[in-house]
């Protein structure tokens, strides 16, 4: 069974840093697509970031680019969310998600996701 759990969310300051985690499990996922996404209530899922899972090639939405960086560490089946510079329209739950059909930003891609974990940036 697949299973993708988040953790590393909470409350920072604006200019702070947070790092999620998200653990994959049931499967190898070197070869697979990895996407962070985000949602505040309200409004639609949003992509965020995605990492390859052949060449380890990332994408960022442009909100987020030189302030987030996306890897992952194939040995534990993990994908990190580095972020950095927070700012309060930056909150929101973040969900991590798998895809086997490449690299996307379409929320349908992603076949499997992670139960979300809260952050919140303070002004």
């Amino acid at each position: 069974q697949v299973q993708l759990v988040e953790s590393g969310g909470g409350l920072v300051q604006a200019g702070g840093s947070l790092r999620l985690s998200c653990a994959a499990s049931g499967r190898t996922f070197r070869w697979y697509t990895m996407g962070w996404f985000r949602q505040t209530p309200g409004r639609e899922r949003e992509f965020v970031a995605g990492i390859s899972g052949s060449a380890g090639t990332t994408d960022y939405i442009d909100s987020v680019k030189g302030r987030f960086t996306i890897s992952r560490d194939e040995i534990w089946n993990t994908v990190y969310l580095e972020m950095n510079s927070l700012i309060p329209e930056d909150t929101a739950v973040y969900y991590c998600a798998t895809s086997t059909r490449g690299s996307s930003r379409r929320g349908d891609q992603y076949g499997y996701w992670g139960q979300g974990t809260q952050v919140t940036v303070s002004s």
